[in-house]
Order: structure tokens, then sequence, then C-alpha cells
């Protein structure tokens, strides 16, 4: 039986050693026909180091009597390119540079490409003659050793090909941790890492840069300027990440193999919601299959197969490091008026509408327009629609989700103090034994105290945006804001989570409705009126019944004068 690949990114491995591979090989002429010089963009844990590693095996001509062994069964076996086998591969990875601080960090990235480049001469040696190996050794300093090999191979006729995954990864810390000076010293001007690229313009035939931002890019690449950007491009959409299919192959394999036992269908659509809903092409938006990211989809499934059920956790721990670097680079912890507000509109409208700068220098980084592309590049927002010039950007999934609202629970915290196990406990209390008082009045209490919170954005959105975050911090439930029901859109839906916690026995819809300051008795009652045959209305959704199973669904109608709950009930299921 084919393994799990869970956290191999050595395409030889998984081929020798015959692990489930998901093939994108098919993608290789595609990029041979964009151009020579690309740089590619996408999320953390989205398969890019693993499809870097096979295209070294692909072009690699040291590989080339291994392309049967490696590449059978697979697209490219049956559709070579003339390119397959053709070039000396240099594959660096930034991600292994230590970034220190400025007197050292030139040093360490010296160290790091001399011993790449001392590797690539022992592996193609026995191509040149047999001063090679000793001449290059005799060179200490990098730039010398490229111009070395440069030099070296076109005297042989031997053409380049220059693979670098994390292109932005020490970069991208430097900014974080030393600041935009020490950034700039090393991306302008005769910056060192600028200095590189310039060896790079005429050095390769191919290259191909990976990496989380565009950051870097925008400032090193005038230094390199012939780059084609294919980040967004509708050909490249579904390049890395897993489709649909990919998923239920890798299912229905598992399931022949006597490892799944569970319907297939009841797999996917536990992961749907989690994993799902990735899109990098507003061409393709609504017509693509979207993407699931798959270091997700191999980690449920390699905890589904050793324990015959879903992982207790559906976020992978694993992803904790990457999500701090990204808070980082992001500067959550530094918020601005301007970048908190999109923020709170992401959270109130689950989305937000712009258009994508495909790349931007560090020094504006910040900016509000920057930082929703930024967030879209990490994974945090992807592409759901469009709108005239703009795209509309939605959270992808519940994974993500639940990653935005810890951030606004900081905010929040910040201001209103909120007692986090007392909250826990209304939530415990809430989801086994149906006492639901406790819950909202915690979250409601919460929200009377952020005055500096509430005046961001008057009225019912923004009451949503901050319930939204108290409400995903429950872990019996999967909160669906906005869910369409029986022809109408409930505010919230709390969706018992019964895969992981069997023992929840309620589920829960809330109405909100946002009385105006000026409002009069009786403009109160016809707008409660109104809620209940609503939510009533909700309570009758087909849906509804699916989707609660053997729990008790209560309907729960919460109004809101100002910014105080004058009225919260629970109203009866019509028949």
């Amino acid at each position: 039986m084919k393994r799990i690949p869970y956290g191999v990114s050595d395409f030889k491995q998984i081929r020798r050693e015959g692990l489930y591979y998901v093939d994108k090989t098919m993608y290789l002429p595609v990029m041979e026909e964009e151009g020579h010089f690309l740089f590619f963009v996408r999320p953390r844990r989205f398969g890019k180091s693993l499809f870097l590693n096979m295209m070294r095996a692909y072009y690699d001509m040291n590989e080339k009597g291994n392309f049967r062994q490696l590449f059978d069964g697979l697209w490219i076996a049956d559709h070579p390119t003339q390119e397959m086998g053709m070039y000396q591969v240099l594959h660096l990875d930034f991600s292994r540079v230590v970034g220190g601080d400025l007197r050292h960090l030139e040093d360490d990235f010296g160290e790091y490409c001399n011993v790449m480049l001392d590797d690539f001469v022992r592996r193609y040696a026995k191509f040149y003659g047999d001063d090679y190996l000793k001449n290059a050794a005799a060179i200490k300093r990098y730039p010398a050793k490229f111009s070395y090999i440069d030099n070296e191979a076109k005297a042989a006729g031997f053409p380049l090909y220059l693979i670098v995954d994390e292109y932005d990864n020490f970069t991208n810390a430097v900014l974080n941790e030393q600041g935009e000076n020490v950034y700039h010293a090393l991306t302008h001007g005769e910056g060192f890492y600028r200095d590189v690229f310039k060896l790079f313009k005429g050095m390769f035939s191919r290259i191909l840069m990976m990496g989380v931002s565009p950051v870097t890019m925008d400032d090193v690449t005038s230094g390199y300027n012939i780059a084609s950007n294919i980040t967004m491009k509708p050909q490249f959409n579904q390049m890395l990440g897993f489709s649909e299919t990919n998923v239920r192959e890798m299912i229905a394999y598992y399931q022949q193999e006597g490892k799944i036992l569970a319907d297939p269908e009841v797999l996917v659509q536990e992961m749907k919601p989690w994993y799902d809903n990735y899109c990098f092409a507003k061409e393709v938006a609504g017509t693509d299959p979207k993407m699931f990211n798959s270091d997700m989809v191999l980690y449920f499934l390699k905890n589904y197969i050793q324990t015959g059920r879903p992982p207790e956790m559906m976020t992978d721990v694993n992803t904790r490091t990457d999500y701090s670097k990204m808070r980082k680079l992001l500067q959550l912890d530094k918020l601005d008026g301007n970048r908190r507000g999109v923020l709170y509109e992401i959270a109130q409208n689950d989305g937000i509408e712009t258009v994508i700068v495909e790349s931007f220098p560090a020094a504006r980084m910040a900016d509000a327009s920057n930082f929703v592309s930024l967030l879209f590049y990490y994974g945090m927002l992807t592409i759901g629609g469009t709108s005239g010039i703009k795209q509309k950007l939605v959270v992808p999934n519940n994974n993500v989700r639940k990653q935005y609202y810890g951030y606004l629970m900081e905010e929040y915290q910040t201001i209103a103090q909120v007692d986090i196990t007392g909250l826990s406990k209304a939530f415990d209390d809430a989801a086994i034994n149906g006492n639901w008082q406790s819950m909202v009045h915690e979250i409601m209490d919460a929200y009377a105290r952020t005055t500096s919170i509430r005046q961001l954005i008057e009225g019912e959105r923004n009451l949503q945006g901050f319930m939204n975050a108290y409400l995903t911090l429950n872990p019996y439930y999967l909160t669906a804001p906005e869910m369409e029901m029986n022809h109408g859109y409930c505010d919230f839906f709390l969706m018992p989570d019964l895969q992981r916690y069997p023992m929840v026995a309620h589920s829960y819809i809330l109405e909100l409705k946002y009385l105006k300051k000026e409002a009069n008795a009786s403009e109160a009652d016809e707008q409660w009126s109104q809620a209940v045959v609503q939510i009533q209305r909700y309570a009758k959704s087909e849906k509804v019944n699916q989707m609660t199973a053997h729990t008790r669904l209560h309907l729960l109608v919460l109004q809101i004068q100002g910014f105080d709950l004058i009225r919260c009930e629970e109203v009866v299921a019509g028949r």
C-alpha cells in the first residue's frame, strides 16, 4: 500500500518508496511555454517544495537515465518534452539561510551559497575536465564561484537551470525582526541580495522562483526585470494544492486498500469546510474547481487511516509556526486604523472587494490597499468572484476563519477583558445541556464594554462581526454566518461538529435585529414579530434538519438597541 506522504517533499523518496503522489507533471510543458524566467507565489503548505523537487528530478541531466523509474505512470512519462534531462540544475532553498543581524547576514548567505555551489560542482564534475573540482574549491567567494561555474558551463555547452524555493523567506524574516532599514540595505542599491539577482540574470537558461509573498520580488526585480509573474495566471490556478477530484481519487485508493471504511462522500464533506475553496485567478472564479490545501488533506487522511476517525483538531498543529511567521509579517500586533478597519470589514462581511496588487515594495506593505493583497497571497483570503474591475475576496474556509477571529479576539480582549474561562464554561453548557443564556450574555457583555471597537462601524454589521469572532471560539460548532436557509439568510447557524464531539446535544440559529436608538416600542414589537417569522422559516429548511442530526435545535432572537441587548428569547419553531 502507498503510504501518505505527509511532511515529505523529496520527490525521489516518494517515488522510490512508493508513497502516494498526486500527479502535477502535466504543468511542466505549460511552464516551458510560459517563459524562461518565472516567479510564482502560493500560501504556505501548498506543495511548493515537492513541486520544485519534482522539477529538479525531471530536468536534471544526472537523472535522465532514471526517467522511467521516477516518472513511470505519471502524465509526463507519456508526454516528455525535449528539455527533459537537459540541464545542470542548481536548487536553492533560502529558508535555510539564517537571518542574523546585518553584520552576519551576508556571511550566512555566502556560506549557504558556497555549500550549495560546491555540491553542484561535485554532482556535475564528470561532465568537465580534471581541474574543475580543484579550481572551484580554490574559489572562496560565492560571486566568483557563480561566475566560474557559468563560464565553464557555457564553454562546454551545458545549459543551467536555477530553482529557488522560499526566495522571500529570509528577507521577510529580516523585515519582521529588524525593520525596513535593514531590509532596504539588503534589497536596494548595492545590497548583496540584489547583487545576487544580477548574477542570475545572464547565467541561467531557465529560472523558477517560488515564495509566499510578492514583497521581495518587487524590491529586487528592477535588477532582474525580465521575469514573468505567473501567480495569478488562470492556466496555473490548479498547479499546486489538490482539486476535489484529486481528493476523491485518494480516498477511493485507500478505500480499495481497506484502510478507509467510511462513506467517501462523508469524508469529502467533512474536509471541504476546513481545507477547500482556494482560487488564485479571477478569470476562472466560478468555473475552475476550488483547490484544497494539500498539506491539510494529507494530515486529515493520515489521521483517519491510523485511527479510523477524523483528527480531533482539524487544524494541523504544525501550522502554528507558519501562522506565527505570517502574523509577524502582517504586523497584526501593530495594526493602524486603516488595516484594523480592513480586518473588521472582513469579519463583518466574511470578505472584501479590492483590486489585487501583483507586487509592491516592502515600504508600502502596511498600506491598507496592499494589506488586503498580502492577505490574499498568504491564503487568508481567496478569490470568490469579481465585481467590475475588483475581485471579491472571501475567507476560504474554517481553518483560516479561526485564525482570523483569533487575531480579532486578541484585539477585542485588550479592550473588553473577556473571561475566556467563563466563556468556555458557557459554551460547554450551551452545547451539552442546552443552557444558552450564559453564552449569549457573556458575548453581549463583552460587546457592551468595547466602545472603541463599536465606534469603528456603527450598526448591525459591526455587531455581527463581533459575534462571529466570539462564536468561532466555540469548539463544538462550525459557525456559519449568513447561511442560506429556505429562501433567506440567517445571521448565524451553529452547526454541531458531531464527528469530533458526539456528545453535543443542542444546535442553534441566531437572528440579530438592530433597532435604532430613536425607535419606539411599536417599532420594536414590529421588528420582533418579523424576526420570529424569519427564524421559524429558517428552521423548516431541509438543510437544517440534515445538519442538526439528532440534536435539539434552539431558535434565538436577539434585539439590540444602540449598543445594548434589550430582548433575547428562544422562539418556538412554527408548524
